[in-house]
């Protein structure tokens, strides 16, 4: 019998798992986001993203255990399915980057609820400035919605720094379009709210059809067997 000699890759592999494993518990946590006007607590955020993650609420401390707790952590905590686990990650990570869901921007939040306005706002940009009055819009000026202290009438007046909400948009002359809004009376469509809310920042699970991609070809082609046995009968 020949011997040959053991090929590097194989010789070595024990010693570079060690070596990951080693190199991966001195890899930094990422710092920790501070809360927001419209998300201030963990039972919020959870809340926001839906999933019936809400129920686990009272499992998870703190703001910061939110933010620092392991996968395996969050199931010793009893937070199951793994797909809720997968998900709360998902939506942990988009927050740590700034990326919200709607409202999540708000920096005005008054009982849980961002009071929105549309203004007018005066523009400098010669690209953006609309040079010729429409049923809809005034000339040199630009129509958006922001985010004002509850109770402000005119933003412009006030101070507000005037920065479009993500999210929200102007349809027509004055009306407000976006989801989960709130119409305030006596406003004529000017003002609207956006309340913290179970769910309004929940992706929604695809469906499976007919079994999933795994499955559909089986499925399919037992369902087509069945129909032709029953019309040859």
């Amino acid at each position: 019998m020949i011997l040959r000699p053991t090929p590097r890759f194989v010789a070595n592999t024990t010693y570079t798992y060690t070596s990951l494993r080693k190199l991966h518990h001195r890899i930094p946590l990422r710092p920790i986001p501070a809360p927001t006007p419209f998300v201030p607590d963990a039972p919020t955020f959870l809340s926001l993203i839906g999933r019936k993650l809400a129920v686990h609420a009272g499992k998870i401390p703190s703001w910061e255990a939110l933010f620092t707790l392991s996968s395996s952590q969050l199931r010793e905590l009893g937070v199951e399915p793994a797909r809720s686990r997968r998900y709360l990650l998902q939506w942990r990570e988009k927050f740590r980057n700034g990326e919200y869901g709607i409202g999540g921007d708000a920096k005005y939040v008054s009982d849980g609820a961002a009071e929105l306005r549309l203004v007018e706002a005066p523009i400098e940009s010669k690209s953006r400035i609309v040079k010729v009055a429409t049923a809809t819009h005034t000339p040199g000026t630009l129509k958006m919605v922001v985010n004002v202290p509850a109770g402000t009438t005119d933003p412009l007046k006030a101070g507000v720094p005037l920065k479009r909400l993500e999210g929200i948009r102007v349809v027509g002359a004055k009306t407000i379009q976006g989801p989960h809004l709130e119409i305030m009376k006596g406003t004529q469509g000017l003002g609207a709210k956006l309340r913290a809310k179970e769910g309004i920042w929940e992706v929604k699970r695809g469906r499976k059809i007919d079994g999933g991609e795994r499955r559909q070809a089986e499925v399919r082609f037992k369902r087509r067997s069945e129909e032709n046995k029953a019309k040859k009968r």
